[in-house]
């Protein structure tokens, strides 16, 4: 099987899905390895690095899709990319299907087999998702409280606080990888953190684990309570695979103060606040409400060597054993990959993108 890795082209997205080290790693394996010239700049992977690797570096995207057999990004493909996949390859990305039904009609109509990282789930555990949830939370901590700068529209309010002065409190909606490192981040600079989860088993553990910060159990009445009071809101919730539930309103939205920010890291999936839409590095906030909204759907993107290595630490042994057992191959060794097959010769094949869209699913054959 041939490996291909192309130049993405979301908007302000460097990171790319593949290094020179794990490109080398497939060489070595005796797999055939494509990379689209530049692809690697974003991340500060120069084309020789991947020629030293035993990669090909070839002038454009179009060779990458028209001779690649496993095509490995970061995001989901854009329109111009699907136009270039084909029935028989495999897409191995964030594809983030139930935010979008258009995009979801257009891959599955191109008969590719498609295997979203963000739905290979081992355990309570999405191993693939992770490192990025680990980076998305902890900058979402950064953005929010360079945005509370008075300077960038904020109310003018220092996180930390200083001496005499009380801290700012940040509420985190989730408890997951997302939330957990939020925390880690808000805690540290001694913001006044409290973390909402529904999990009496999560709570339990956060609070051991993160004992600077406090736990809450998350209905709407907890927060309306808690809105008021809060200077940096961060939702961080994920149903893997499915739409993000919709858990503050327009209208609880209107109890915070203005100049306040929210982080909404669940943007990808839909977002999990009612005023949430996505934006972009470039231009990453808009106001609704009175409310400062950060809204970047690729976060990750904007650390993307430190991304790009973290991601390529999970996703290469999957790679691997697709390059080189193919899909039935790899799904038995790594039975979890079967939960990441989103779409299949022309099938949906995952249940929760299909009732966010109101579409039939079918059974991943591998």
């Amino acid at each position: 099987m041939t490996v291909g890795c192309p130049k993405e082209i979301k908007a302000q997205e460097n990171r790319v899905g593949l290094t020179p080290p794990g490109a080398a790693q497939l060489v070595r394996r005796g797999v055939k390895v494509i990379v689209e010239t530049r692809a690697g700049l974003g991340a500060d992977y120069p084309d020789e690095e991947y020629r030293d690797a035993g990669a090909e570096v070839v002038d454009s995207a179009a060779e990458v899709f028209e001779r690649a057999d496993l095509i490995v990004k970061v995001k989901e493909p854009q329109p111009a990319e699907i136009q270039m996949l084909r029935k028989g390859q495999t897409l191995f990305t964030y594809l983030h299907l139930a935010a979008d039904k258009k995009l979801t009609e257009d891959l599955v109509a191109t008969g590719v087999t498609g295997i979203a990282y963000e739905t290979v789930k081992i355990g309570h555990r999405l191993p693939l998702l992770e490192p990025m949830s680990e980076v998305a939370g902890r900058m979402s901590v950064m953005v929010g409280a360079y945005f509370l700068a008075k300077h960038a529209g904020g109310r003018g309010t220092l996180l930390g606080g200083v001496p005499g002065v009380l801290p700012g409190r940040v509420t985190i909606i989730g408890g997951g990888t997302c939330g957990t490192n939020a925390a880690k981040m808000a805690t540290g600079i001694g913001a006044e953190t409290t973390i909402l989860e529904v999990s009496s088993e999560r709570m339990t553990w956060l609070d051991t684990a993160l004992p600077a910060a406090r736990t809450l159990y998350s209905s709407e009445a907890a927060l309306m309570e808690i809105l008021p009071r809060t200077d940096l809101l961060i939702g961080a919730v994920l149903v893997p695979g499915a739409k993000a539930p919709k858990l503050v309103t327009r209208e609880m939205l209107r109890t915070m103060r203005k100049g306040t920010v929210l982080v909404d890291i669940a943007v990808d999936q839909g977002g999990c606040i009612e005023t949430t839409r996505p934006t972009t590095h470039e231009d990453p906030i808009f106001v609704e409400e009175g409310v400062i909204h950060y809204c970047v759907a690729n976060m990750p993107g904007a650390y993307a060597r430190t991304s790009t290595q973290a991601l390529t630490s999970v996703t290469l042994p999957y790679v691997q054993y697709l390059a080189t057992e193919g899909l039935a191959g790899a799904c038995g060794r790594h039975p979890e990959l079967v939960g990441g097959i989103n779409c299949q010769d022309g099938r949906l094949t995952c249940t929760e993108v299909a009732e966010a869209h109101g579409l039939e699913s079918s059974e991943p054959i591998c």
